[in-house]
């Protein structure tokens, strides 16, 4: 009796396992079919018709099935001076932001901690632009600044930076939030100067939002084109790179060069993601 109650005991542990193996497939279900439907699909798409030919026998925006990789070199060739300019505009909207936003968060998160209305109206001020439309509020700025202004360099820096301020902002105030305070006091304590405490205790403390908050910031700014487009702050000489794929989609409907740069961008951005991360120490948010 005693071995079939062993026996039985046996059977039901290894029945456990797979039980919560088969609650936990349902569970995942509803998210890897997500996954599955609205970005592995687009994206074996956006492979495909990167690498498609023109048809012979057709008329525009008639391309035939083939591996012509050599769509990626042509589309590198002939644009690599608005790729450059795109990452040139990310980098340095990314640059201003994090001078704007970090100050700004950490007033949030810890100057004014101790008076929560205070910090409550601070945060709602800072996702605010988020109750207007992102077009909207790029045309108000269209309005705003002097017409010497639009079209240039500065206005379509500006508008990056304007646009992608709160998503700079929240992560970096969520990880100040968290700061204890009283390892600041601590250092106070010690005898080290508010700059010491600030590079020895709370910066490296605050990495992870910083890290969060300038990826969060560059990757959209990057493959932006509202900004840059004729029709808000920019001209044909502050083209990016997403206003050349919008072209080719939707006007030359030259859809294997509109994958190729779709391609291309995706993979310079998490080139340039993965090395930030590592040299940053942050690889947990990988």
């Amino acid at each position: 009796m005693a071995l079939t109650a062993f026996s039985a005991n046996t059977k039901s542990v290894d029945q456990a396992p797979k039980k919560k193996g088969l609650i936990a497939l349902v569970l995942l279900a509803p998210g890897i079919a997500y996954m599955l439907l609205f970005f592995v699909a687009p994206f074996i798409q956006l492979i495909l018709t990167s690498l498609q030919a023109p048809d012979a026998g057709g008329g525009i925006g008639q391309y035939v099935s083939a591996m012509q990789f050599s769509n990626y070199w042509t589309a590198i060739q002939e644009y690599w001076p608005q790729i450059t300019r795109s990452f040139i505009y990310a980098l340095s909207a990314t640059l201003i932001g994090l001078l704007i936003s970090y100050p700004l968060a950490y007033l949030i998160g810890v100057k004014v901690r101790s008076k929560p209305m205070l910090q409550g109206v601070l945060l709602i001020l800072v996702i605010a632009p988020f109750f207007i439309s992102f077009l909207l509020r790029t045309l108000a700025w269209k309005s705003l600044l002097p017409s010497e202004l639009v079209g240039t360099h500065f206005s379509v820096i500006l508008g990056l930076v304007y646009n992608f301020i709160p998503f700079m902002v929240l992560p970096m105030y969520a990880s100040l939030q968290a700061l204890d305070l009283r390892l600041v006091e601590a250092g106070s304590d010690l005898y080290a100067s508010p700059l010491t405490v600030f590079r020895r205790v709370t910066l490296p403390l605050s990495i992870p939002g910083v890290v969060s908050g300038t990826l969060l910031s560059f990757i959209p700014m990057a493959g932006d084109y509202v900004s840059a487009s004729r029709e808000f702050l920019g001209s044909t000489e502050t083209t990016m790179i997403g206003n050349v794929i919008e072209s080719n989609f939707l006007q030359t409907q030259n859809y294997p060069m509109a994958a190729s740069l779709s391609i291309v961008l995706m993979v310079i951005i998490l080139i340039i993601v993965a090395t930030y991360v590592k040299k940053s120490g942050a690889e947990d948010l990988l």
